[in-house]
């Protein structure tokens, strides 16, 4: 089985379900990578922020090697992170990902955060985190507008095909549309039941921008960072109203939320190490839901926020 696909305002086709390589761990990227290839994954969603390139390139060559795909049927996504937002950074670090990963080409490069943080040379850490050479978090002074003109420049030298942002607000996504000679491809965004960003997604519709879900289930990938509000937001496998709409389709709640983003025409990107799991997350497009059960799950909206960096002890309020 192999997820549908939509259509970039470039042409490009990115599939609808892809595997998400955030908190996966290193010493099993790779044969998670390799084994999701083979559960018919194509799509596979990285950063240089998860540590984690190495791996998941180990796990794609393999698959390659074996026959099982060629470069061209995969769909690579990785992301800038913040230390690197300086328009002369970005080239050389987008090629050491690459290299990480053992491509020509990223399918999709996506600037991570909205947040441009003091370089940090590879040779000193990598990846760098929040926290600069002395520890502290340290803003730069490149504009997003510069980082962009040098994401647009890695499209130029073929070594992304597409380009994205990632935790963009509405006014944001609007400054880029003023500057942008190439109008980004997609956007990143958390969004779950808690957090259903209606009036972010009409806009990426109009402007023709496809969106892409992180934290499909919300409150579940925060848990085993610790962080208070994850654990004290309840599940939404567990709440009755997901659980009525799986049991009505014969589906996990897993499935049914992440077919409520299919269905709104949010790709999802999930993870998961069990092989069983695997399977079912990528067919979520073989079922529909109806209007009303699709208007119930909106209807659990709070707009409810778990990435934010503050809640992580980051001093960059980007959602205030």
């Amino acid at each position: 089985m192999v997820a549908p696909t939509v259509k970039l305002n470039n042409g490009k086709e990115m599939p609808l379900v892809g595997f998400g390589l955030w908190k996966v761990n290193n010493d099993t990227c790779a044969d998670t990578v390799y084994n999701a290839i083979k559960s018919g994954y194509r799509l596979f969603d990285g950063a240089c922020d998860y540590g984690n390139e190495v791996e998941a390139g180990q796990g794609v060559a393999r698959a390659i090697k074996e026959g099982l795909v060629k470069r061209s049927d995969l769909f690579i996504v990785s992301k800038l992170w913040n230390s690197f937002h300086d328009a002369e950074r970005v080239g050389p670090i987008a090629k050491k990902q690459l290299a990480d990963w053992g491509v020509d080409y990223f399918d999709l490069y996506i600037v991570h955060f909205p947040i441009a943080l003091e370089y940090v040379d590879p040779s000193v850490r990598y990846p760098p985190g929040w926290n600069d050479a002395k520890g502290g978090v340290t803003p730069s002074k490149a504009s997003l507008e510069s980082t962009w003109h040098a994401m647009e420049a890695l499209v130029d030298q073929g070594l992304a095909h597409s380009i994205g942002i990632s935790n963009y607000n509405g006014a944001l996504v609007l400054d880029v549309l003023r500057y942008a000679r190439i109008v980004p491809q997609a956007l990143q965004i958390e969004h779950h039941p808690y957090l259903t960003q209606e009036g972010l997604l009409k806009l990426c519709r109009d402007a023709g921008i496809a969106v892409t879900a992180y934290s499909s289930f919300g409150p579940q990938s925060f848990l085993e960072l610790d962080m208070a509000k994850a654990k004290n937001t309840p599940l939404l496998f567990d709440h009755k109203t997901v659980q009525s709409i799986a049991e009505k389709h014969s589906k996990t709640p897993a499935q049914v939320l992440l077919r409520w983003a299919t269905q709104r025409g949010v790709a999802v990107i999930p993870k998961s190490n069990n092989q069983g799991r695997l399977a079912q997350n990528l067919d979520v497009c073989s079922f529909d839901l109806g209007d009303d059960e699709l208007k119930a799950i909106s209807g659990l909206d709070q707009n409810l926020r778990f990435n934010d960096p503050p809640s992580y002890g980051v001093p960059q309020p980007i959602f205030a």
